[in-house]
């Protein structure tokens, strides 16, 4: 019988038990990969930062492509102004991106394919660009619930739906990558569960399936991070700049 495709999701305490109170704060398999995907964004960063030579290892590209890309990326979003948060942007989308693609690799474990992760990072992400909204604005921020050129009768309505859609922010911004990772990774499972079950003679077909989806999966685990990535950096854009 193939194995459970959910079982890949399961989290694991190592080491000890530790509770603080009622609150279980052990070390778990989850604790373990992101702090690998950290360790990995810091070695492979500072490693390729430390000789800028005219003609780049692979380390050195690697680190410049990815400043290049964030930057271009908060640059056409979120302007100028949004330059002092380059910083976190790229963290959180380079550990985005790790994150995803160590899952990717076998008797791993997938951080972003739990709703608990993501959601965490897209709360942290909302109250700081609120927070970041009315230091700029005062309680001019609340202008962004009031659409310019709405006619007064529909203004009520409209305020509710920018309301709830702005609230709404961290749900789907935590819901599309959790949802897109585990979805992902629990098809991979079941076509692997296939090729074991059909054996050599019938299992070719699911077999190329995976090969596919592993391809397609990659290219999601980038898209993911950058959708996450991007997302942030349109939140950051009406904070800082205010249209509305």
């Amino acid at each position: 019988m193939a194995a459970n495709p959910m079982t890949q999701f399961e989290v694991y305490r190592i080491g000890p038990e530790i509770k603080v109170g009622t609150f279980d704060i052990s070390f778990t398999n989850a604790s373990l990969f992101m702090i690998i995907s950290s360790l990995a964004i810091l070695i492979i960063f500072n490693l390729g930062s430390k000789k800028n030579s005219l003609i780049p290892n692979k380390l050195q590209l690697m680190a410049e492509l990815s400043y290049t890309f964030v930057a271009k990326m908060i640059g056409d979003t979120a302007g100028s102004k949004a330059r002092p948060y380059f910083a976190f942007i790229f963290s959180l989308f380079m550990f985005v991106l790790f994150c995803n693609m160590f899952g990717m690799i076998p008797y791993t474990f997938t951080v972003t394919s739990h709703i608990i992760v993501t959601f965490v990072l897209a709360s942290f992400i909302f109250i700081g660009v609120t927070i970041i909204g009315f230091i700029k604005h005062g309680f001019g921020y609340l202008k962004l619930f009031v659409p310019s050129g709405v006619p007064v009768v529909l203004l009520p309505l409209i305020v509710v739906i920018e309301i709830i859609s702005y609230l709404s922010r961290p749900i789907s911004l935590s819901v599309r990558l959790f949802a897109n990772m585990m979805a992902g990774h629990t098809m991979m499972k079941v076509f692997g569960g296939f090729v074991i079950s059909l054996g050599i003679v019938g299992g070719w077909l699911p077999l190329s399936f995976s090969v596919a989806l592993t391809g397609l999966e990659i290219l999601v685990a980038f898209l993911q991070a950058y959708v996450f990535a991007i997302l942030t950096c349109i939140y950051l854009n009406d904070a800082l700049n205010l249209h509305h």
